[in-house]
């Protein structure tokens, strides 16, 4: 089985839709899937992937089922608890003192001081996971998708998946950044922390995901592609920033 999580394209957050650019680059996705096999397409409720969703869906002449558990990934800190988490995770204005902050929203420093938030277990005993709800929501995640993939002959069974009807299925999910990463960790036993600030996937980005079954019955998720943006190179279409940080501290960008 092979599993597309795809990126939203460039967003409109505060409209929760995406920007004219944001539509081109779902549109040129839209002719590289066209060409693509794809037997079921999920997205997320959120209007960003949905509207980037719909110039596949138009152009196949196809329908996609909401999954209200492809929305983006919010679990939350309560950084006043933790005078080291203040300092890690800025606050944008003096009145946020007491407004949870987003979990993978970290400075860099602060993790790799930090290597437990890097070790695929130890990243549960972290102070972000003692001072908010990631754990729980993260667990609600990947229980959802545990559930998903048994629907379709997959089994998850210790690090592994247990193939009881094992396929070849292509499925599409359209999706958002942080609970790709989540996803990715739970299939392939990484920190979500390592891939949250490690990778970055910009908007439209395909990630594939393939299963690998070297002895019978017993299955990994296997990474051969992370946000792959060949559609838009042959658009000719530069990609979108959102999702990345400055590349020198004097860029006029996001810090």
């Amino acid at each position: 089985m092979k599993l597309l999580l795809i990126r939203h394209g460039e967003p409109d957050y505060e409209h929760d839709t995406l920007t004219p650019k944001g539509h081109i680059e779902a549109e040129l996705l839209a002719e590289y899937l066209v060409g693509k096999r794809i037997d079921e397409i999920y997205v997320s409720p959120l209007g960003r992937a949905q509207a980037t969703a719909a110039h596949t869906l138009e152009k196949l002449g196809r329908t996609a089922e909401t999954l209200p558990w492809l929305r983006e990934f919010h679990g939350k800190v309560r950084i006043w608890e933790d005078p080291a988490l203040e300092a890690a995770m800025p606050r944008e204005f003096p009145e946020d003192t007491y407004t949870p902050r987003i979990a993978w929203d970290i400075l860099p420093a602060y993790l790799a001081a930090r290597p437990n938030y890097f070790h695929p277990e130890k990243w549960r005993d972290t102070e972000v996971c003692a001072h908010g709800d990631m754990c729980e929501k993260y667990d609600r995640k990947v229980e959802k998708l545990d559930e998903f993939l048994a629907a379709h002959g997959y089994v998850r069974d210790g690090g592994l998946y247990r193939a009881e009807q094992g396929n070849d299925k292509v499925i599409a999910f359209f999706c958002h950044f942080a609970v790709e990463c989540v996803f990715l960790s739970h299939l392939t036993n990484i920190s979500p922390f390592a891939l949250w600030h490690g990778f970055v996937s910009l908007p439209t980005g395909v990630t594939v995901v393939n299963t690998e079954e070297r002895r019978k019955g017993i299955v990994n998720f296997r990474c051969e592609r992370f946000g792959d943006l060949s559609h838009l190179a042959v658009g000719n279409h530069e990609p979108s920033f959102a999702a990345r940080f400055c590349e020198r501290f004097e860029d006029d960008t996001l810090h």
